[in-house]
Formats: structure tokens, sequence, C-alpha cells
């Protein structure tokens, strides 16, 4: 009951199709200039004949493979997403068996929030001792639900995943979580099917997302530092959804933390939803930035609207 769930792998997996600023200004009316003066993205990723499910499966083997086990070791796997493969079964199962594992998988669905979820249910089931190593990826294709005549939408979204392997400890780990939502908000970011058959594509109302984001992730980080009686020098990094440099440094600078403090991937990425936070993660791992016992926060919004943050000691 008192074990902690601590991260013991990342790994991540981007299409190799990139997209560019130029690219997507020879089909719609914009610039390089224009989009990364307003969002920070230069470049973007889109899957040509790639699943969800494939994309998973490659991050989460580069997980597994940094925590050195085998997915047959695995008790647990939630796979985040927005974009599953098919509206049954679950992508997760699809991934259990891509990857070799044997254990309970399940699907879990809170838009750009969604890898912040996943994280939290599976500390839960870590700390109550029910597992003991979970497999967590944010895995989307968002490029399959982009309307690209849409200026306001196609400048932003990209396809990609990340994971995360936990494992239960007596080293600390994951500090502190929270969670919230509130469906006032539907229509200022949504797809807009109306039935689950229809096809439908984002829909998004850029200057409320841009405020509602601000005001609740810069709210959240005080609130979650104040509960883990933590002050902004207590972070080595802060590590958020790679949605907007604007919400990003907005957010940073409220809370009295330094940009260099703060892990930045949207530039090559874009918004990858449920995917952003752990690429990030694995990048800034890999390349040395993120070491062992370094405190870390992990923050994300989306459509609904979700939003959470995770406490991790490295």
């Amino acid at each position: 009951m008192s074990k902690f769930a601590r991260i013991i792998g990342t790994g991540s997996y981007l299409p190799p199709n990139i997209v560019t600023n130029d690219d997507l200004a020879k089909v719609i009316d914009t610039s390089d200039e224009w989009i990364t003066a307003r969002t920070g993205i230069k470049e973007r990723r889109r899957v040509t004949d790639e699943s969800t499910c494939d994309l998973a499966t490659i991050a989460a083997n580069n997980a597994l493979e940094m925590a050195g086990i085998d997915a047959s070791e695995l008790d647990l796997i939630i796979l985040a997403t927005t974009t599953p493969d098919k509206i049954f079964p679950a992508t997760a199962t699809m991934l259990q068996n891509a990857i070799g594992a044997s254990c309970p998988a399940f699907d879990l669905q809170a838009v750009c929030a969604g890898f912040i979820f996943a994280l939290t249910t599976a500390e839960q089931y870590i700390k109550t001792g029910t597992v003991d190593k979970v497999l967590v990826v944010g895995s989307e294709t968002l490029s399959r639900i982009v309307d690209w005549k849409d200026r306001s939408t196609a400048i932003l979204f990209g396809d990609g995943a990340g994971a995360v392997v936990l494992s239960g400890s007596e080293e600390t780990g994951i500090l502190h979580s929270k969670l919230f939502s509130d469906g006032n908000y539907l229509s200022s970011l949504q797809v807009t099917n109306n039935y689950i058959n229809e096809t439908g594509f984002i829909e998004m109302a850029g200057n409320e997302v841009f405020k509602i984001a601000v005001n609740r992730l810069s709210s959240l980080a005080k609130l979650t530092l104040k509960e883990c009686a933590m002050s902004p020098d207590d972070l080595d990094w802060m590590v958020p959804h790679q949605a907007n440099i604007r919400i990003i440094s907005a957010v940073a600078k409220r809370i009295k933390t330094p940009m260099d403090k703060v892990i930045v991937t949207l530039d090559k990425h874009g918004n990858t939803s449920a995917a952003s936070i752990p690429l990030a993660l694995d990048t800034a791992v890999r390349d040395g930035r993120i070491k062992k016992g370094n405190t870390l926060l992990f923050e994300g919004i989306g459509g609904g609207f979700s939003w959470g943050s995770v406490l991790v000691e490295f």
C-alpha cells in the first residue's frame, strides 16, 4: 500500500513523414512566419498508412527496452488516445497483442489531458498493490480528424506516440496528482460529428481556448506546488502539454518559472494531444536534460475541458 509509482522507462515514436510550415503554405493561406509567430510550431509529423497502434507499439517497445523488462512482465496497459483505430476493440488490446503482453489493457480518453489521466489511473493501481508494472502510452493519429483546409487547426496538430513504464517502488516516484473536468465548454474545442459513425473534424475557438488553458493550468500549477509545500524553485523541469508556445510561456511566467526550465518540443512535433507530454519527456530523458532525481511537473489540458497535473521525482 505504501509503494510509489516510479517511472523506470520512457519511449517515443514519430512517423517519418514531415509536414513543414512551408508545405502547409502551398495548400492554405498561411506562411512559416505566421505559424511560427502564433504557435511556435515549425513542423509536425503526419502518418501515411500507420495506425495509432503502430505508433504506440514502437514507443512502447522503446520504453520497455529502457526499463529493462519484457512485455510479459507487464500487469496492466493503459492507452490514452483520442484517435483509436476502431470503435472496438480497444486499441490497447491491439497494442497488448503487438508487443506480446498478456495483461489487462484498456483505452482512456481525455483528449490532450489523456496522458495525465492515464498516468494518474496507473498510479492508483500501483499504490493499492493491485499491480506492479504498468505501461502507459499516449498515441495519436490526429491528422485523420484535421480539416486540412481549416487554417485555424491544420497548422497545429501532428501525429506521434510516447510511453512510460511505471513500477512499484519504495523510492519516490509520483508525488502528487490532481485532475479536473468542466463540461461547460464543450463547443470551444471538439470534433464536429454528432454520432459515432459520422465523420467529423477538429473545431476550435482559439482565443477562448487560449484564455481557459492559461488560467486553468497556471492555477493548477500553483495549487499543486502549494499542496506539496513546494515552490517553483523546487522544480527542475516543467514538462507541459505541447499545444502552443504562447500558452506554455504564459503559464511559466505566471508561476515564475524561467523558460530554460521548460521542456519544449512543440516546434518539431506540433500538438500531438495525449502523446505530447510523454514525447517531450522521452526527448529530454534521452538527450540528457532530465536526470534521475529531478523533480518534474507534468501539466495538460484538453477538450471537454479536462485538465490535470502530475508531480514526479524522476
